[in-house]
């Protein structure tokens, strides 16, 4: 494969590039090793200076009207969408995702939120009568967007089209594992028509910058997507200024193949929900169940569906899986392999190990087990890599239970009969569930109960994450 060395020289600070002072991290290339950027190593200093340039622009931006800030939306869902190719390069450069992932998923999805948010500035209730009273929703102001490097462009995009729809500013760190599209991001919306200072970039890690973003009296809300770990830091320090907080933190999601399912559609279509981009994925179904008389049905279909995701190079178009995102992240990911054997899961496919041919670069093998005890490591922990565990169930209510007994909340899947699946899937705990692998919709609400975060992001409910209410009692 051929490595392509990306340029960025600064943070984007008040619609400009501003260097860096404090040294530099490399920005390494999953599959081959090599660097390929370097970014600056942002300082609390550099985080003063964005929230500085954010909290000047805010009064200018949020005087504009929703209809405004919706048109410039449009642009930038434009200008993202021209500039496809470039972006999926760097991404796939950056953290591995297959490139023909990179174009649709992490690229597509974005312009299509951003569409989606900007629809919404018609018909949302930015003022309503009850009563006596005149209900108006506001900006909150400023907002620190912390983001992860499984969908860099994505996960950025989610908070930001809202934010700015909501006529707030923002001051953005991106992981310094997959930073390169934080500057396209930039550049596309100054050319949409994004004010200066509306939007910065400071980059740099999270105990530097991260904690710098969450601790600012200047900053009025932190959105933030990664780690239950992270999350819970992020809380205890943006406690201290009252800020509020949305946390979209890690997933266990289980998908449940009921005994009226079509067996074959349920498990090629949750085997894809946990093997999708590396299973890298925090809203991935990591955990299969299934009625316990059919579990060697189930493990043959899964083993032949996984026979198709040939693993290699990311750059190669018949790639589905490539390198995890970092080697630090491969060792976990293979470690979590090995303890699933070490506990007595019975593995079907794959194991630790790179895969044949493959003797560098940050790849695992992907995997299966069966017969996997629910209350096991690999069951209940956040793997984030291709290892699907698939548990055998013998009634419903203990599919139920095993589903709902993770600490996580975010996603799950249900396939059988539309009714009975519909009815199990009221009963889980989790933000979001997909009967029958339903399609997913860019303005329904998304976002996890338990330790697996709290608001929601996409549609008006995103929407409403970013405003404030204010009564004006007449």
């Amino acid at each position: 494969m051929t490595t392509t060395t990306h340029l960025v020289t600064g943070h984007w600070i008040g619609g400009e590039i501003v260097a860096g002072s404090a040294g530099t991290i490399p920005v390494v290339n999953p599959a081959t090793g090599e660097t390929v950027a370097h970014t600056p190593a942002g300082t609390a200093a550099d985080v003063d200076r964005a929230v500085a340039a954010a909290r000047t622009a805010l009064p200018g931006w949020a005087a504009t009207t929703p209809q405004e800030r919706a048109e410039v939306l449009r642009r930038l869902a434009a200008g993202l969408a021209a500039r496809q190719e470039e972006i999926a390069a760097a991404i796939t450069a950056e953290m591995g995702a297959p490139i023909s992932l990179s174009r649709t998923a992490q690229v597509g999805f974005p312009a299509a939120v951003i569409e989606s948010i900007a629809s919404l500035a018609g018909e949302f209730p930015w003022t309503e009568e009850i009563g006596n009273s005149l209900i108006v929703r506001e900006p909150i102001g400023v907002v620190g967007a912390i983001t992860p490097w499984n969908f860099p462009l994505q996960q950025v995009v989610s908070k930001l089209a809202p934010a700015l729809l909501a006529g707030n500013t923002m001051v953005f760190k991106p992981s310094e594992n997959a930073p390169l599209t934080a500057l396209i991001l930039a550049e596309v919306a100054a050319d949409a028509g994004v004010p200066a200072g509306v939007f910065n970039v400071v980059y740099g890690t999270g105990p530097v910058v991260g904690e710098a973003i969450s601790a600012h009296p200047g900053i009025d809300m932190i959105s933030f997507t990664g780690s239950t770990r992270a999350g819970r830091r992020i809380s205890a320090v943006a406690s201290e200024t009252v800020k509020r907080v949305a946390l979209e933190l890690g997933g266990k999601g289980a998908n449940i193949i009921l005994d009226d399912a079509d067996l074959p559609e349920a498990v090629h279509k949750g085997l894809m929900m946990a093997f999708s981009n590396g299973g890298q994925v925090c809203g991935a179904w990591p955990r299969m169940l299934v009625p316990a008389a059919r579990q060697d049905e189930v493990v043959a279909l899964a083993v032949e569906a996984a026979r198709q995701y040939t693993v290699g190079d990311p750059t190669d178009e018949a790639t589905r899986i490539g390198p995890m995102a970092s080697e630090a992240h491969r060792v976990k990911v293979n470690g979590y392999i090995e303890r699933g054997i070490a506990d007595g899961a019975r593995l079907v496919f794959g194991g630790p190990g790179r895969p044949d041919g493959l003797t560098t670069g940050a790849y695992v093998r992907p995997t299966i087990f069966a017969d996997v005890d629910p209350d096991s490591a690999i069951a209940q922990e956040e793997i984030f890599g291709p290892v699907l565990t698939i548990s055998p169930y013998a009634d419903e209510e203990e599919a139920v239970a095993i589903a709902n007994g993770t600490q996580y909340g975010l996603t799950s899947g249900v396939f059988g009969a539309p009714e009975h699946a519909l009815a199990v899937a009221r009963r889980l705990r989790v933000g979001q569930v997909d009967v029958n692998a339903g399609h997913w919709n860019a303005l329904a609400p998304f976002g996890g109960y338990k330790q697996s975060g709290n608001g929601r992001e996409f549609g008006r409910f995103g929407l409403e994450e970013f405003l404030e209410i204010k009564s004006i009692q007449r």
